[in-house]
């Protein structure tokens, strides 16, 4: 099965490789993925983020889903020593580095216990992956049509942050001010949910981030700096390693 939706402001690719009917449960991973961008949009005005955030709804109030990706978001705030927030002045409350993550790897946990056991679910270039291995490229943060790596990815995550999309988007909450002493950092964990924010917050951090994300057990990184030097783990699972291993 292969399927393609425009969610959440990006498209989500979804493929399926084991033998049976996947296309209901397919059906429940775009319809949560909708779901949740009606909730935990903060573009959206009904959202329940953005009446949290308005001030609407008190946070003692808010649905499971929500106090869990706050929590989240909390942690990574304070891991960060405040590069990373959600609550930026003159921005309002947007968990959206949180929310993608979380929501598309509870999506990818639909299929599992779906029983699809070879699959890989692509949101807007973070993928979630089970029965590879899979080839997962990491585009090029200054040349669209190039790869800077690909890696090989069997079973967990992998999300890049960047500014070739959006520009100078993720803030440095220390400072207030874009973070700029990388271009890119990709992350793999074994969870979408991890990866996604640990991308993010590292990004927001700079240069230092890549050394803190590197600490986290189970987490590797390739990142491109301001100065276009790549900064690489060791375990970093690329492509090009495992051929010649």
């Amino acid at each position: 099965m292969h399927r393609v939706e425009h969610v959440m402001g990006f498209p989500v690719s979804l493929r399926v490789d084991d033998e049976g009917d996947f296309e209901p449960a397919g059906d429940r991973v775009f319809a949560w993925l909708r779901e949740v961008d009606a909730r935990f949009s903060p573009f959206k005005p009904d959202s329940e983020v953005s009446r949290l955030g308005r001030g609407e709804l008190a946070e003692s109030d808010v649905s499971d889903d929500l106090r869990l990706v706050l929590d989240l978001c909390e942690h990574y705030r304070t891991a960060t020593g405040g590069a990373f927030d959600v609550r930026l002045p003159g921005r309002g409350l947007d968990p959206c580095a949180v929310v993608k993550g979380w929501s598309v790897q509870r999506a990818a946990e639909l299929l599992a216990s779906a029983g699809a056991r070879r699959f890989v679910l692509n949101a807007g270039g973070d993928v979630a992956a089970a029965g590879g291995p899979w080839r997962v490229g990491v585009r090029h943060p200054e040349h669209a049509d190039k790869l800077c790596t690909v890696l090989s990815l069997t079973d967990g995550a992998v999300a890049t942050s960047a500014r070739y999309e959006r520009g100078d988007h993720i803030i440095d909450g220390r400072t207030g001010r874009p973070a700029t002493g990388l271009l890119s950092l990709t992350v793999v964990a074994e969870s979408l949910t991890e990866a996604d924010s640990v991308a993010t917050a590292a990004f927001a951090m700079g240069v230092e981030g890549v050394d803190w994300a590197a600490s986290l057990p189970g987490v590797e990184v390739f990142a491109v700096d301001a100065e276009r030097k790549v900064l690489r783990t060791s375990g970093f699972p690329t492509a090009e390693a495992e051929s010649r291993s």
